[in-house]
Parts: C-alpha cells; sequence; structure tokens
C-alpha cells in the first residue's frame, strides 16, 4: 500500500485540492479530518467538523477515539487499498495518524505549496479566517444527515485534467463548523414550528393548521401536522405539496434536515 501525504497549514486549501490531486495520481481513498473517503462516498468516520471545540476537532482527525479507530481501521482492511491520501497540518499530525491506524510510512510527501500558488492559498485562509468556511471533499448528499443543523452548500468544480483530456465534474460540500463561528446561534423549537405551519397554510386547499409537533431526532427532525382542508380538494396532491414545501423551505432556511413530513387531515371545511 503506497500512503500519499498532503501537508499544509489549517485553512489552506488542503481540503479543496485533495480530489483533483487523488485523480491525478490515480488515489482512490483518502483520509480527511476523521473520515475514510472512497470517491464520492463516506466509507468510515466520523468527520471533525462535527465537533463543538478545535480541541475535540483535532482529536477527531487524529482518529483517538477507540471506536472510530477501529471503525476506518476495519474498512481499510475490508477494501484493500492500493493508495490513500492522507491530509494534514503537519508531517506529525500525518505520522500520528498513520500509527493510529497501522498504515505504512508515507511514500511520497506532498505540500500544499507545491500544488497552489500564494494567491490561492491567500485567499483559502481569508475565507476559513472571516466566513469560517471548511471544505467536506465529498458531494452535500453524502453528508446532509450527519450535518443536519450546520449551514452546508453544495460546491461543483469542473476542473480539467490536461490538454486534451476531458473536464471533470468534483463535488464538494462547504460547512461552517460551530467552533467556526464568534459565539453560537440556536434556533427555538416555535421558529421551526412557525416555519412549518407558514409553508402548510400557503398551500392552496389548506384552510389551517389545527397542530404542528417537531421531533428531534438523530440526524434531522420529524414533523407532524394535523390540518384543515377545504371540502373538494385533491387532497394527495395538496399533502404532498405540504411536504415538499415543509422540507425544502427548512433546510433552505436552518440548515436542519427534515426526516420525514407526517399531514394527517383532521377536519374538512365547507367553503
Amino acid at each position: 500500500m503506497n500512503i500519499y501525504a498532503l501537508v499544509g497549514m489549517s485553512g489552506t486549501g488542503k481540503s479543496y485540492r485533495s480530489s483533483a490531486l487523488a485523480y491525478e495520481k490515480g488515489i482512490e481513498h483518502i483520509i480527511d479530518d476523521g473520515l475514510l473517503i472512497k470517491g464520492s462516498k463516506v466509507l468510515a468516520g466520523i468527520s471533525a467538523k462535527k465537533e463543538t471545540t478545535k480541541v475535540a476537532a483535532v482529536k477527531r482527525a487524529l482518529f483517538m477515539d477507540p471506536d472510530q479507530r477501529r471503525s476506518v481501521r476495519e474498512a481499510i482492511l475490508r477494501e484493500k487499498p492500493e493508495s490513500i491520501l492522507i491530509l494534514g497540518t503537519s508531517k506529525n499530525m500525518v505520522n500520528r495518524i498513520i500509527a493510529h491506524l497501522e498504515l505504512p510510512p508515507v511514500t511520497e510527501w506532498i505540500h500544499i505549496e507545491d500544488i497552489a500558488t500564494e494567491k490561492e492559498i491567500r485567499t483559502a485562509q481569508r475565507q476559513r479566517k472571516e466566513e469560517g468556511k471548511h471544505v467536506i471533499p465529498v458531494p452535500t448528499f453524502e453528508i446532509r444527515k450527519d450535518f443536519s443543523g450546520y449551514f452546508i452548500d453544495p460546491l461543483k468544480i469542473f476542473r480539467s485534467m490536461g490538454k486534451g483530456s476531458p473536464s471533470v465534474a468534483m463535488e464538494k460540500t462547504v460547512v461552517r463548523p460551530t467552533y467556526s463561528y464568534m459565539g453560537k446561534f440556536v434556533i427555538s423549537d416555535s421558529a421551526i414550528e412557525s416555519l412549518a405551519v407558514y409553508n402548510a397554510e400557503g398551500v392552496e386547499g389548506i384552510q389551517r393548521v389545527m397542530q404542528c409537533n417537531i421531533v428531534s431526532k438523530a440526524g434531522g427532525v420529524d414533523v407532524y401536522m394535523d390540518v384543515a382542508a377545504y371540502y373538494g380538494v385533491k387532497l394527495d396532491k395538496a399533502l404532498m405539496e405540504v411536504q415538499k414545501r415543509i422540507a425544502e423551505d427548512m433546510d433552505r432556511i436552518t440548515g436542519i434536515h427534515v426526516l420525514h413530513v407526517n399531514v394527517t387531515v383532521r377536519k374538512i371545511v365547507f367553503s
């Protein structure tokens, strides 16, 4: 197994450039911030970007948690990769990850300065410092449930791999972890319920929302709603529109992942 290491200070754009680097070198697997990634899929691990403090994030990225370390190690043994690209802020960090996961020594060291210009690195550092932006090198759909309640944005990059080669679309995710904010933000249950009610009552055929409850679960929330509908309305279409509006608007405005929207018609109103 060949081990490649991409090293650079925090916020210099390693995760942003890791997919292209892995593609160029024919590397299928990436280890980044506590995750084992293959192509566009997370195979094992827990993202350090879910932690609430920088200290906890560093521990997660180093695989200091025995359960996380075991799951990633088992995935590596199962996959039997020919090569792995490991991202780290220093050679010491990469070597500690290697030791925890029982991997071979590094075959090739690559510094962020080798693949990015000074201007690109400064831009990445500014975005990290001023906007708290972190990149995870997998598509948004792959991690949305794990990052319910975080502000995340999809990022699609079209990159040319050389003269005569076709452009390759690489999807990544921009996330703003809790520890990147100057303080905390809180969304009350009543605000979430009000948003759900607003969307439901905007659907044609729904007279009013009689009751709405939000139940928090691992990976998101369930919405339970009782409504009164007008007589003669095609209920299946109206209720599907209610579900769609609530799920899309709540995700867009709050970043909270909606697992289920359960709508029950409790009353028929004759207009």
